[in-house]
């Protein structure tokens, strides 16, 4: 899938490049900040473009989440797919669920699979996390995992030791 997104935005600035994957499921902030690297961006440039890119869909997530599963909750097929989506939210978002605001935050921060922005959104509907703070959270969680991802881009941290 990567692959074939990449091709289709082959022709684009890199920096539309970065832009656009870090607003993506998820590659996110995980997948774009190495790759800002790999196409030869400066470090602040490969940040600030993931933290934009990636905090783009936030408001509109947050916004019509509620609207956009109910109506395709509809359809039995996009039932069983939710059903499934929001059960394996509940599971990974226990964080959230026990710390709110902070536990958000924190799930968003940790660049790992499963976490980021689309699935803090939807943990922030399924929790009833209030609007504002959630999207702070999640901003500010987005921003920390693209530090993280950053750091670890430039060796400072070493996940597989």
């Amino acid at each position: 899938m990567i692959d074939q997104l990449l091709e289709l935005l082959k022709g684009l600035p890199r920096e539309w490049v970065i832009l656009i994957l870090s607003a993506v499921p998820i590659v996110e902030v995980r997948g774009a900040v190495p790759l800002g690297f790999y196409f030869g961006l400066s470090p602040l440039k490969t940040y600030v473009l993931s933290v934009i890119g990636s905090a783009l869909p936030i408001m509109p997530l947050l916004l019509f989440l509620k609207l956009f599963t109910s109506e395709l909750r509809k359809i039995l097929f996009f039932d069983r797919f939710f059903g499934w989506l929001f059960a394996r939210t509940r599971a990974k978002g226990k964080v959230v669920q026990e710390l709110e605001t902070i536990g958000l935050l924190l799930f968003v921060a940790i660049p790992l699979p499963g976490t980021g922005v689309w699935t803090g959104c939807l943990a922030a509907y399924l929790f009833d996390l209030p609007l504002l703070n959630s999207f702070i959270a999640i901003s500010v969680g987005t921003a920390v995992a693209a530090g993280i991802m950053l750091l670890a881009s430039v060796g400072v941290i070493n996940f597989f030791l």
